[in-house]
């Protein structure tokens, strides 16, 4: 298996660099300008998803700006119960909108077991169409919703302040939420596996809505999830290189070592989590992503690159570290804040990533 020479990948597997990559989560969005003249051409946040042409354009808009470590596909995670045949809409100001919503098994019965080459089509050309662009300037980065997170969505109808309708079932009703999680493993495995197959480089499985689960109902109704897809992910891609694997759980840093062992590769950590004692934590198994959080980025240039500062000398000079935010950039940043925080960590240094 040939050894990976761009540095995201090599943190990834925690691999010696000469310094420490970054990515931001949600890198392509509304604080750019350049994004907001896009999408008016799109018309709207869907058709920008389905325009592979432009869904490329906004993919490449931060790496030409900011000269990140890695591209992440410009998508939703809402495309994939969509393609289950759910009405999929983003009122103005409102968030995603589903529906109709899941609450029977009747329910349940009507959605569609989807192909990825087929419904999710457009997603496949905009990953073409993207590593075309990028010509091997910085790898892919593919991605889903987990199961648990996008199961939220399809219950609730939309975005929630109390979850109670999934909850609720999850409490009164397991067996109804457990088959939905197992179609939802099912369709996020195929779609993971397609985007593999047409070019991505790695894949992160983003479980947005994690925290809000207790202890054992996150062990058994979200990452229980993950870790089956996460198995059944083809690992190698066209290229006979490794794919690697991250698991972004917000909230989640007490469940650290159950995600370190769930077979991925990366975890993803928000700001809630000290990355010192992370590292410690996981024993090397695999590697670290973030933690800044993204608050920073109203901070003053000074401080922000201490922040940054901050973070990476937590992880320390060891492999196996990828900087990100915590979460995604907020639509009130400024390119100009961002700028500055992928400067001070492109110009920090410990001397040796080294083992």
């Amino acid at each position: 298996m040939p050894e990976p020479t761009h540095r995201f990948l090599r943190a990834c597997l925690r691999l010696p660099t000469d310094r420490t990559p970054i990515w931001i989560m949600r890198q392509a969005g509304r604080y750019l300008p350049e994004y907001m003249a896009t999408r008016k051409q799109a018309g709207d946040f869907l058709s920008l998803c389905k325009n592979p042409e432009l869904a490329t354009q906004v993919t490449m808009q931060p790496i030409d700006r900011f000269g990140l470590d890695a591209a992440i596909l410009f998508s939703d995670i809402l495309v994939v119960p969509e393609a289950m045949g759910m009405g999929l809409s983003f009122g103005t100001g409102e968030g995603p909108l589903l529906e109709p919503v899941i609450n029977s098994a009747s329910d349940l019965e009507k959605l569609h077991d989807p192909d990825p080459e087929s419904e999710l089509e457009y997603v496949m050309k905009t990953i073409r169409s993207i590593r075309r662009a990028l010509d091997g300037r910085v790898p892919l980065i593919g991605f889903s919703g987990s199961p648990w997170t996008l199961a939220t969505y399809m219950i609730e109808g939309g975005s929630s302040k109390t979850f109670s309708r999934i909850k609720g079932m999850m409490y009164d009703r397991p067996e109804l939420l457990q088959a939905l999680l197992d179609r939802l493993v099912a369709a996020v495995t195929n779609y993971l596996n397609a985007q593999i197959r047409h070019g991505v480089q790695a894949v992160q499985i983003f479980d947005t809505w994690g925290g809000v689960l207790g202890h054992d109902e996150f062990l058994r109704f979200s990452l229980e999830s993950m870790r089956r897809i996460v198995a059944g992910l083809e690992r190698i891609g066209p290229d006979g290189a490794k794919v690697p694997v991250i698991l972004f759980a917000k909230g989640c840093g007490s469940h650290l070592e159950a995600m370190a062992d769930s077979g991925c590769d990366v975890v993803g950590l928000d700001w809630t989590t000290d990355l010192a004692r992370a590292r410690v934590r996981v024993q090397g198994r695999v590697a670290l992503q973030g933690n800044m959080d993204p608050a920073v980025l109203s901070a003053s240039p000074e401080r922000i690159r201490r922040e940054a500062e901050r973070v990476l000398t937590a992880y320390g000079p060891h492999p196996g570290h990828v900087f990100n935010l915590g979460h995604g950039i907020t639509p009130d940043c400024t390119p100009d804040k961002v700028a500055g925080l992928v400067a001070a960590v492109q110009n920090f240094t410990f001397g040796s990533h080294a083992p």
